[in-house]
């Protein structure tokens, strides 16, 4: 049967204490939202319902590329009322899975699983076994095991609480029988609302199967409700990104301590230190090294490339066999080539060096177009905008920069050039020769320096 999906987005979040909807919380750099849509994604279902209310056009907004289509919930009357609100686009031929906007967790394996179980006549629910199930709802078995019904916390008997197995709240069931039982619903329950859950005792007195798969893992369908919830779920998530390095043969100095806020590419005995992370899409090479405190996003890492501790590579191409750092910066499109030294506190910003260039201290590098074998020393700048336009600098290979010299662009240095240290150059200069530009050096005699009034 073809498979709905619809994820349940349109709850407040009041004890998050925030202006941002809850579902947009972040997670690993991304919403909690963004979590679940893209778990639904990898089902490859025929379609993607989202229902929101709260902040909905913040909500909407945030996931415009996303391939869902929207449902709004504009008076908040429960889990069975904001299922309804997207039934009317979906058919009656399709099994619908309903997941939630705030359990970021969960792994298409599972939901796979759990889809395989229902059908046009069968009902699938996913359960959880908990040292302590407070706050959900508790699955009630017959003494042959089989799922009669499901009993919210606050409509439980002191008996009933004592059941560990609880709800997730993720269930699959065919659309054509769902439609029927939502509206059915009723509100004669503590909360006054429409419990979604309240279809597992209609589905039981039909005599429609209502098939369970227990979860072995709760932390697979963590809720959200509080920022302490969401740091719970951030540990889980970071945790199961460095089991997933290691497995993958990375060596993680501890895997405490490393982050992934995207998808990470590794070769072969890479080495991670503690408080690296990693934005978007990177992609490390073999025996690539990252130092300490480094944060490096949607970035490719040539081979044997080592990055001493606390840089920030943005968007950049490192190549093979450069050393970066310590606290160097890439900002967007630049890329090194073999070999590249880019030392401690230097600033690249969409530029290019060539092989072998080097440039190791205190130094900015905008707009340039560098050769290779090229040496810019200490203190350099490429003076690159002058306040309305930007204007590349050209240093030809094997050019040597002396220290403290300001390259105001545009301007080309040529080939084998050499530029004096404190030089203020604004004219290209010649291959192959010394080029200076200072001014006269004076010493005033009878000067003296102000000295405050006692």
């Amino acid at each position: 049967m073809p498979l709905a999906i619809v994820i349940l987005a349109a709850g407040q979040g009041k004890r998050m204490r925030s202006d941002l909807p809850k579902v947009l919380q972040p997670l690993a750099g991304r919403p909690l939202l963004a979590h679940v849509v893209a778990t639904a994604q990898e089902l490859e279902p025929s379609s993607i319902h989202v229902v929101y209310g709260h902040g909905g056009e913040r909500v909407r907004e945030s996931l415009s590329a996303a391939p869902v289509a929207w449902a709004h919930q504009a008076e908040q009357r429960g889990t069975g009322h904001a299922v309804a609100q997207a039934m009317p686009q979906v058919h009656d031929a399709d099994l619908v899975l309903v997941l939630y906007g705030d359990v970021p967790l969960i792994r298409a394996e599972t939901l796979r699983q759990l889809v395989a179980l229902a059908g046009p006549k069968s009902v699938a629910l996913l359960t959880t076994e908990l040292d302590d199930p407070a706050g959900y709802g508790r699955i009630v078995r017959n003494a042959r095991g089989q799922v009669q019904r499901i009993v919210e916390e606050k409509d439980a008997s002191a008996r009933i609480k004592r059941i560990r197995e609880g709800n997730t709240g993720v269930m699959v069931v065919p659309a054509k029988l769902l439609r029927r039982w939502l509206a059915r619903l009723r509100t004669d329950n503590a909360q006054g609302e429409l419990y979604l859950t309240d279809i597992v005792a209609m589905a039981v007195k039909e005599k429609i199967k209502v098939a369970p798969l227990v979860d072995d893992n709760p932390a697979d369908v963590l809720g959200v409700n509080d920022k302490a919830q969401l740091a719970e779920v951030e540990a889980v998530y970071r945790a199961r990104q460095a089991g997933a390095l290691l497995a993958a043969g990375v060596t993680l100095v501890d895997p405490a301590r490393v982050d992934v806020r995207g998808a990470l590419a590794t070769g072969r005995d890479v080495l991670i230190d503690v408080n690296v992370v990693f934005e978007g899409n990177v992609r490390l090479g073999d025996r690539v090294r990252i130092g300490a405190n480094c944060v490096i996003r949607d970035t490719e890492i040539g081979d044997d490339t080592e990055v001493f501790p606390n840089c920030v590579i943005d968007r950049a191409t490192i190549g093979p066999a450069c050393h970066i750092g310590p606290f160097a910066r890439f900002r967007p499109s630049s890329k090194l080539a073999r070999g590249v030294h880019i030392g401690n506190f230097v600033e690249v910003k969409n530029s290019t060096l060539g092989e072998g260039s080097k440039s190791n201290h205190l130094t900015y590098l905008g707009d340039a177009v560098v050769g290779a074998k090229v040496n810019v020393g200490a203190g350099t700048v490429t003076c690159n905008y002058d306040g309305v336009n930007k204007s590349q600098t050209h240093i030809d290979d094997g050019a040597f920069i002396g220290s403290g010299a300001m390259l105001v662009a545009p301007v080309r240095v040529g080939a084998r050039a050499t530029i004096g240290a404190g030089s203020v150059i604004t004219r290209d200069t010649p291959a192959d020769k010394l080029t200076l530009e200072r001014s006269k050096q004076v010493t005033i005699d009878g000067w003296h320096r102000p000295t405050k009034k006692t």
